[in-house]
C-alpha cells in the first residue's frame, strides 16, 4: 500500500493510524525508521513489517486521502480496449485501469498520490485519469488476470512451464523444484496465502482442469472463486506448497498431508495441507488456523443464556461424558477447546488424543493420534487412563473400541469429551448404539450431547431490519420467541468493512440433550432418534432451527442463514 514519498505526509497518515488505534505510536516510529531507510512508503513498511494488513492500511488511507477504494465489482471482467497504456508500465506502476469513456479514464492506483504517474497515464491514453485506491495484490491480480496471458503468448512464451505427460525421472523432479523456485511462482503462492489471509479465509482450494486453475476462499463457511493465476503455472504452484509443506513432489499418484508454519501480519499462522490426485492434476486445500483470532471462551461461542448455563452445569460434573455431534466444519473442536480452556485449572490434570492437533494449548498435555504407526485412538486411550488423569478429551469417537475405553474411563471418575458427526443431538445416541455400545453403559454414563451448526454473523456496521409478514410470521411461529414488542428480521446490505459481503465472523446456533431418566428408559427400550428427541423437548430442549430463528429476531444472522444450515423438525410444537 502506497504512501506519499514526502516525510510529513507519512507523518500525517501515520499519526491517524495511531489516533485511531490502528496503532501503537511506538510502532509508528519504527516505521518511520525503516521508511527513511528503505525508501518505500508508509503503507508498504507497515505491511512488510506485519503491523497491519493491505486492507486495514488501504481502509484508513481511503479516508484520509479522500479517494473511493476499488472493490471487486469495479475491476473489469475483459482487458479494457487499447487504453494505451504498457502492460509492464501497469506493473511496474501497479495501477490498472477499470473504466474507459470517451474523455476519461478510472484507473485503480496503489498511490493515488503520485502525480507523476497520473500524469504519465494522462499522456499515454489522452484522458483525464481518475483514481481509485487499489490494494497492491488486488491490482497485481487483475493485470495478470486481464493482460498477463496475452503478454506471454506475444512472448512466444504459452509453454514455459508446462510439463509434458511420459514416464517420471530425474529430470523430471528437478524441473518442478526449478519452477517451484523462481520468483514469480513463489509471490503467486504467497499472494494466494496473504489474500486468503486478508479475506479471513478458512480454507484455500486450488483445482487444476484441462484448460484453467481454479483458485477459491471458504469465508464464514460459504466458499468464493478468486482470481486465479495463470494455468501453465499449475505445476509449479501446487509443487511449490508440496516443498513449503515438505510433501514429495515426486509423488502425485497418492494423496498425501502436510502442515506449513509461517509469520504473516504479525501473526503465527498454520496451515494444514492436504493433495488429492484428480483428472488434471493435485487438488490442493490448505486450512489456515490462525492461532490468535480463534477465541477460545464459551461465552463469546454465541450460547443463549439457558444453553450455556446448562452446559456449564455438565462440564462442572465429576465425570462423566459429553459429546459435542455435527457435520465437517460446524465449530466442534473449537467449542471443546473453548471447554478445555475453561476447565484448564491447577486442580485439573487434562490429556487429550487428537487427530490433528489444531491448536496448541497452555498446560494441557495433548498427544498426536498416528495410525501409521499404530498410535490410534483406543491405543493412546489406554496409556491416557494410566496417567492419572481428571479429564479426558477424544478428538472423535470412530469406533466402538474407542467409544467403549472412554466409557469406562467416564466410569472410574473422569469427565470425558468428545465429538461425533450426527445431524443432531438424538441421533448422538443411536449412532453410540448403532456402533455397538451397550444401552446400559451409554444411559450411565453419557451426561449430555451438544449439537451445533454455524450461521454467518451479520456486519454490525450495515445490517438492516425489516418488518416482518404476517404469513411469514405465521409460518414460522415466529411470535413465541418474541412475546411483546415488534418482529423485525434483518438483512445482509454490504460495506466495505465485510468486503460487501453483508456478514463478517460466524456464530452459532445449538440444542443440547441432558441426559434425564424419561430419556434413559426411551434408550433402554432401543427407541429412535425421534421419540428421543421429543421427550428431550418436552424436558425444556430448544432444537438449533428454534435458537436460530431466536438469533435472526436478535439481529445476530438471518433467517435465509438459519435456514441454509438448520430445519424444521415435525415436533416443533411441542
Amino acid at each position: 500500500m502506497q504512501v506519499a514519498p514526502s516525510h510529513a505526509p507519512s507523518v500525517l497518515f501515520g499519526e491517524r493510524l495511531v489516533k485511531q488505534g490502528k496503532l501503537k505510536s511506538a510502532d509508528l516510529e519504527r516505521a518511520l525508521r525503516a521508511q527513511a531507510e528503505i525508501r518505500q512508503p508508509l503503507g508498504s513498511v507497515l505491511v512488510r513489517l506485519g503491523m497491519l494488513t493491505e486492507q486495514e492500511v488501504a481502509f484508513v488511507l481511503s479516508r484520509h486521502l479522500g479517494v473511493r477504494m476499488a472493490v471487486t465489482r469495479d475491476y473489469p471482467t475483459i482487458a479494457l480496449d487499447n487504453p494505451g497504456i504498457s502492460i509492464n508500465y501497469m506493473r511496474n506502476a501497479e495501477v490498472v485501469p477499470v473504466h474507459a469513456e470517451e474523455d476519461r479514464i478510472v484507473v485503480a492506483m496503489s498511490n493515488p498520490q503520485d502525480e507523476f504517474c497520473r500524469q504519465a497515464l494522462f499522456m499515454a491514453s489522452g484522458k483525464q485519469i481518475e483514481p481509485l485506491l487499489g490494494l497492491p495484490s488486488e491490482i497485481r491480480a487483475n493485470i495478470e488476470r486481464l493482460y498477463g496471458a496475452d503478454a506471454d503468448k506475444a512472448k512466444g512464451n504459452d509453454d514455459e512451464f508446462e510439463i509434458t505427460g511420459g514416464h517420471e525421472n530425474l529430470d523430471d523432479i528437478e524441473h518442478l523444484k526449478d519452477m517451484a523456485s523462481e520468483a514469480p511462482v513463489i509471490r503467486t503462492v504467497n499472494q494466494i496465502m496473504t489474500n486468503a489471509m486478508t479475506q479471513r479465509a478458512s480454507d484455500i482450494h486450488i483445482e487444476p482442469f484441462e484448460t484453467h486453475l481454479k483458485v477459491r476462499y471458504r469465508i464464514d463457511g460459504v466458499i468464493h472463486e478468486v482470481e486465479s493465476p495463470p494455468a501453465q503455472l499449475t505445476a509449479a504452484i501446487i509443487s511449490r506448497i508440496k516443498l513449503m509443506a515438505r510433501l514429495n513432489i515426486a509423488e502425485r499418484r497418492l494423496p498425501q498431508d502436510g502442515r506449513i508454519q509461517m509469520r504473516a501480519h504479525g501473526k503465527e499462522i498454520d496451515m494444514r495441507v492436504s493433495t488429492v490426485p484428480t483428472m488434471h492434476g493435485e487438488s490442493v486445500v490448505m486450512r489456515l488456523l490462525d492461532k490468535n483470532s480463534v477465541k477460545l471462551d464459551l461465552k463469546t461461542l454465541g450460547f443463549s443464556d439457558d444453553n450455556f448455563q446448562r452446559l456449564q452445569k455438565e462440564l462442572d460434573a465429576p465425570h462423566g461424558v459429553v459429546l459435542v455431534t455435527g457435520p465437517t466444519g460446524s465449530g466442534k473442536t473449537t467449542t471443546l477447546y473453548a471447554a478445555l480452556t475453561q476447565l484448564n485449572t491447577p486442580e485439573n490434570k487434562i490429556l487429550t488424543v487428537e487427530d490433528p492437533v489444531e491448536y496448541e494449548l497452555e498446560g494441557i498435555n495433548q498427544i498426536q493420534a498416528n495410525p501409521k504407526i499404530g498410535l490410534n485412538f483406543a491405543d493412546a486411550l489406554r496409556s491416557i487412563v494410566r496417567q492419572d488423569p481428571d479429564i479426558i478429551m477424544i478428538g472423535e469417537m470412530r469406533d466402538v473400541e474407542t467409544a467403549r475405553i472412554a466409557i469406562q474411563s467416564a466410569l472410574t471418575g473422569h469427565l470425558v469429551l468428545s465429538t461425533l458427526h450426527t445431524n443432531d443431538a438424538a441421533s448422538g445416541i443411536t449412532r453410540l448404539l448403532d456402533m455397538g455400545l451397550e444401552d446400559y453403559l451409554l444411559t450411565s454414563t453419557v451426561n449430555g450431547i451438544l449439537a451445533q451448526r454455524l450461521v454467518r454473523r451479520l456486519c454490525p456496521q450495515c445490517r438492516e431490519s425489516h418488518s416482518v409478514l404476517p404469513e411469514i410470521e405465521h409460518e414460522l411461529g415466529l411470535r413465541k420467541y418474541q412475546p411483546d414488542g415488534e418482529l423485525r428480521l434483518w438483512h445482509a446490505k454490504g460495506c466495505n468493512a465485510c468486503g460487501n459481503t453483508g456478514y463478517k465472523g460466524r456464530s452459532a446456533i445449538h440444542e443440547f440433550l441432558v441426559m434425564d431418566d424419561p430419556l434413559r428408559r426411551l434408550i433402554l427400550k432401543h427407541e429412535d432418534a425421534g421419540v428421543l428427541q421429543e421427550q428431550a423437548r418436552k424436558a425444556g430442549m430448544r432444537t438449533m432451527y428454534e435458537d436460530g430463528l431466536m438469533k435472526a429476531l436478535k439481529g445476530v444472522t438471518t433467517l435465509e442463514e438459519v435456514l441454509r444450515v438448520a430445519e424444521d423438525t415435525p415436533n416443533a410444537s411441542v
